[in-house]
């Protein structure tokens, strides 16, 4: 794993590549981004950044792309070059020199996959990453974690991760409706039909395309995200939802169970971290269910306008 030159001023390689400060600095290496489980001894005189992370499919390097593309363009703007590196230099390193390509050359993510292969013929990025590069180019190359995309994929994540679930990371959780000030929204709010208990808003929903029968159950990743409609919601009985801070206490410890209004102990759906099926035949994992019968929408009205907001 040496060093090879993807384009002017930015360099892929595996654990190899930096053994030699001499030849770093021959290419005019001036930071090292190191994508790999342990972080690596620092190499004198040159800016270093750490992802740490495994190659495994279920490794996240999505939530750092931006992170990275950002360190990169800082050595590449100064006129230095920039080393990308892991351990074998065919998988981590190439998914994020692939990533940067995206980002500021505007290639499609085969395009910068095959861009990379063509400097390193041996470049074999895992499904994973693959899947997390499409997902980046369909958020516009950018970030964005209040995007159903992305709340989608850090619950797929964090699902695959444990067989029972410990405490989860309070992020993941959507900030109770009953505690956001009202007057401020005009998104549509979901409420309890029994008691009233103000339950989730309109971007907790993650909408996922209608499955077509049988076919639906083929475990799906998260690769046809890309295509979401947000209108043929005709065939499916339940919203599936990101976890809202109410559910926090059903959800310790188990992997799955009943989701009931935290109010009146109603019955409002379901929740599984291994997944359900919606009436739609579309597998959703992890799965957290509310049948639309037991709620009610709220649309809440902008203060002066008479026009409902429509969704």
């Amino acid at each position: 794993g040496g060093m090879v030159r993807v384009l002017e001023g930015l360099y892929v390689g595996g654990a190899e590549s930096c053994s030699s400060p001499e030849a770093l600095s021959a290419a005019g290496v001036v930071a090292v981004l190191t994508v790999d489980a342990e972080e690596p001894p620092a190499v004198p005189g040159v800016r270093a950044m750490h992802v740490r992370a495994r190659d495994e499919p279920g490794a996240d390097l999505l939530s750092r792309l931006d992170e990275c593309a950002a360190f990169l363009g800082a050595a590449r703007a100064g006129g230095g070059a920039a080393l990308v590196r892991c351990h074998a230099g065919v998988s981590r390193s190439v998914a994020v020199v692939a990533a940067y390509l995206m980002k500021t050359q505007g290639l499609g993510w085969e395009e910068a996959l095959a861009a990379v292969r063509a400097a390193k013929p041996d470049a074999q990025v895992n499904p994973g990453f693959q899947g997390q590069l499409k997902l980046y180019e369909a958020m516009g190359c950018a970030v964005d974690t209040s995007s159903v995309l992305y709340k989608r994929y850090r619950l797929e994540m964090l699902s695959e991760r444990f067989s029972e679930p410990q405490d989860l990371p309070r992020e993941v959780f959507a900030v109770d409706p009953t505690t956001i000030c009202q007057n401020l929204n005009t998104e549509v709010l979901y409420r309890c039909r029994k008691c009233r208990r103000a339950l989730f808003r309109s971007s907790s929903i993650l909408s996922h395309t209608e499955g077509i029968g049988p076919t639906a159950f083929t475990h799906k990743r998260i690769t046809d995200s890309a295509q979401l409609s947000g209108n043929d919601q005709g065939k499916c009985t339940s919203y599936f939802i990101e976890p809202v801070q109410w559910m926090e206490p059903a959800l310790l410890g188990v992997m799955e169970g009943q989701l009931l209004c935290p109010k009146c102990m109603s019955k409002l759906g379901s929740f599984s971290w291994r997944g359900d099926q919606c009436s739609c035949g579309r597998w959703v994992t992890p799965a957290f269910q509310i049948h639309k019968s037991r709620v009610d929408e709220v649309r809440t009205l902008p203060v002066g306008n008479f026009q409902i907001a429509k969704t």
